[in-house]
């Protein structure tokens, strides 16, 4: 693992978004695995005003997103098919058939994480996956006690993090119980990963990866298996004091 320090969210953002950028000029037709919530919120940003600045394209780029809250279509301003759009795809020049992110309100759910496996086998799998890292260790939307080995799968969400995402919620009872996910086996085989992690609230799920054992309990802790991983962490995610490398 690659460690890079930065001061704060938006060193973290702005340094994140560099990387993505040049890759994507490296190579026009990558794939890019993209997250959800606040934490790569400022580095969209920074993409988008790029693009708008110095036109670096995404035309052909495809992006695959790793989770979407069960029983929300894209049209409901609290699914994250809404809130990509709205955040980073409607700001750029991608494709927005090339966007993928699994569907919430699919008949047939089991089938519907088959069909997302597949999705990521023939279009040659992602490139780059960005990531976040939840208080208690999840990645994607993979809870502790998940398979190292799981594909994409329905789960129940924990306590914690239905409670952290209450946030973009009118009423923390409204945020969904499950979700689709992109499994922790579909994560490793990506190519290349992004972790980032930001403030004070993340340092003990920091200090765990860096220093922790391989444990399921802690899904993030399969990071360390993986060949190419690059962690942007500002300081206050690294003011544990063993996290302090």
């Amino acid at each position: 693992m690659d460690i890079i320090k930065v001061k704060d969210y938006e060193e973290m953002s702005k340094t994140a978004a560099d990387y993505i950028m040049n890759n994507v000029r490296r190579n026009p037709e990558m794939k890019l695995g993209l997250a959800t919530g606040s934490t790569p919120v400022g580095t969209y940003k920074h993409l988008i005003q790029d693009h708008q600045e110095h036109g670096t394209s995404y035309r052909k780029v495809t992006a695959f997103n790793l989770d979407e809250y069960i029983g929300l279509s894209g049209e409901n301003p609290n699914s994250y098919r809404y809130f990509m759009n709205s955040v980073l795809f409607d700001h750029l020049d991608i494709c927005k058939e090339n966007t993928y992110i699994p569907s919430g309100v699919a008949k047939d759910m089991q089938k519907e994480c088959l069909s997302y496996e597949d999705l990521l086998k023939n279009k040659g799998g992602i490139d780059l996956q960005i990531l976040g890292i939840g208080s208690n260790g999840h990645i994607g939307f993979n809870e502790p006690g998940t398979p190292f080995s799981s594909k994409t799968h329905i789960v129940d969400l924990a306590p914690s993090t239905r409670l952290a995402n209450a946030r973009f919620f009118s009423k923390p009872e409204d945020v969904p119980s499950q979700a689709i996910t992109m499994g922790i086996s579909s994560i490793m085989q990506s190519r290349e990963i992004l972790l980032l992690v930001s403030g004070e609230a993340k340092s003990d799920a920091l200090e765990k990866l860096l220093n922790g054992g391989a444990d399921e309990q802690f899904p993030a802790a399969v990071l360390k298996e993986h060949h190419n991983v690059r962690i942007i962490a500002d300081e206050a995610a690294l003011s544990g004091s063993m996290a302090a490398v």
